[in-house]
């Protein structure tokens, strides 16, 4: 789902894979290194993993609550997919983006394509794997899912490669320190053109 307003920002940066893809591990990095970028935390539905932490990893919210923020207009972007729904509050975007600051997102493919579609001038980045069937040996190793849950995630991942070419930028995760410090240089010269 999308807002209709465009926008124009380059401060806004996009990272997104698919489902093991490894772009939180990536964003986590990012995020310890450019302390001046603000990370813009998700609202979701669905149940909260063990290693997570409410309002750092994800706002995690009823389902009415979140069918509420959308009547009231509070998401730049939403989606719902595995039964759960998925957010990009509005308030965090705009409020950094007032300050002058750069704000990067980590969202799934269609979510980076609608804030790209609001944002024209946001830097969106893509994280490939070597190949699908080493995606989904990272999927079924994290153990994470119910097994109907990995079976859509494996689906959706399929759709989600297929968007990559509409990314500015698309990096292969062979290896996460390699693939962290390619992005982590990006970055540096995204930053230091801004300044």
């Amino acid at each position: 789902m999308l807002n209709n307003r465009k926008h124009s920002n380059s401060r806004i940066i996009v990272i997104s894979s698919p489902s093991g893809g490894g772009k939180t591990s990536i964003v986590k990095n990012i995020l310890k290194e450019f302390p001046e970028i603000i990370f813009s935390i998700s609202a979701t539905t669905r149940p909260k993993r063990n290693n997570e932490i409410d309002g750092v990893d994800y706002f995690f919210i009823s389902e009415k609550e979140f069918l509420e923020k959308i009547e009231k207009d509070e998401f730049i972007e939403w989606e719902r997919f595995y039964d759960y729904y998925y957010g990009t509050p509005k308030e965090l975007v705009n409020k950094t983006l007032e300050s002058n600051k750069f704000i990067l997102l980590e969202l799934d493919v269609k979510g980076a394509l609608n804030v790209k579609k609001l944002y024209p001038e946001s830097i969106t980045i893509f994280i490939d794997v070597p190949s699908f069937e080493e995606l989904v040996e990272r999927l079924k190793s994290r153990k994470t899912e119910s097994e109907t849950d990995l079976k859509k995630r494996i689906e959706r991942a399929k759709m989600e490669l297929s968007y990559k070419d509409k990314f500015d930028y698309i990096f292969i995760n062979k290896d996460l320190n390699e693939v962290t410090n390619e992005v982590k240089n990006l970055l540096k010269n995204i930053l230091n053109k801004e300044k």
